[in-house]
């Protein structure tokens, strides 16, 4: 069976508009490449799972996500679900594109369609929460809902810089968490304000958040900013902005491909910068489990 079909899942509402108003521009360069574009509009939850659910996996090239992270996520998400395996090509036009900065994917329309419409990949790992899947970031605890709460409308129009703005109003709700951490490599019971399990190096806007990430490694790098003096917030802000925040003292850094997250207080979690998963919390990382277009090839270990 010939796959001539693409898969376009696009967020309408994510960043500035940018991708809506070039839509018609990326249908006629696949078509002129004789691959019919099928888009999706994220109009609702759940409509990709639908999609999906119905489709003919045999019949498409690969799926495209255009949106940021949090798009991204409802893709992959899907394709587990549905147990669909193919390509997924990153059109970064979101708020937040942390997963895409990793490959250094181009913001622009040419680019990113160039890359889109050539066979280079890279094999990624994905995190598991639970019953639901992350390419980027687990996150709880303080500020991990900082995402949610900031109003579209403002974010779209303010960029990322949204997100500290909120994160600045938030420190006076400011609670540590108490929280039992098992695992090989560390287990401990805790307070910390929040923490973070990354499959990626960025998050939120910092570049720099995880810096000995690798995508394809097999491990999650975890970080436990634990309870500390209001005044020492300000030092590991700038740490973690210079991506040195894991010699700081308040902070709890090491490696794994599975761990296990208690609290006897309702926390918030985040995946992805999406609403995540209850408490207890069995995160564990798939090796290799996707392939992500990029502009050079890194096939090493497949898991297909």
């Amino acid at each position: 069976m010939k796959k001539n079909k693409v898969l376009l899942f696009y967020n309408p509402y994510a960043g500035n508009g940018l991708f809506k108003s070039n839509l018609d521009v990326i249908i006629e360069k696949f078509q002129k490449k004789k691959m019919h574009v099928i888009p999706v509009r994220a109009d609702r939850k759940g409509i990709l799972n639908e999609v999906m659910r119905d489709m003919n996996p045999g019949e498409y090239k690969k799926i495209i996500a255009a949106g940021g992270d949090g798009t991204i996520n409802i893709v992959v998400n899907a394709m587990m679900q549905n147990r669909i395996d193919l390509p997924i090509a990153i059109f970064p036009s979101g708020t937040a594109n942390d997963f895409a900065h990793y490959f250094d994917l181009p913001h622009d329309i040419d680019g990113m369609v160039k890359i889109a419409l050539e066979e280079h990949y890279t094999c990624i790992d994905i995190g598991r929460v639970n019953d639901k899947f992350f390419i980027n970031v687990a996150a709880m605890g303080f500020l991990v809902d900082v995402s949610q709460k900031t109003d579209p409308d403002i974010k779209n129009t303010l960029g990322i810089i949204s997100y500290y703005l909120k994160g600045v109003s938030e420190i006076p709700n400011l609670r540590p968490i108490p929280v039992k951490i098992t695992s090989e490599e560390y287990s401990s019971e805790d307070r910390i304000y929040f923490m973070l399990v990354m499959n990626g190096r960025s998050a939120g806007g910092f570049k720099r958040i995880a810096p000995l990430a690798e995508i394809n490694d097999g491990l999650l790098d975890v970080m436990l900013f634990k309870e500390m003096p209001i005044l020492e917030l300000a030092p590991l802000l700038f740490n973690v902005m210079t991506g040195q925040h894991h010699e700081n003292k308040n902070v709890v850094f090491f490696q794994t491909n599975k761990l296990c997250v208690e609290s006897e207080q309702r926390v918030g979690t985040d995946i992805d910068g999406e609403k995540g998963a209850e408490f207890p919390l069995q995160i564990e990382v798939l090796p290799r489990r996707f392939r992500i277009n990029t502009a050079r090839d890194d096939m090493a270990g497949a898991k297909w």
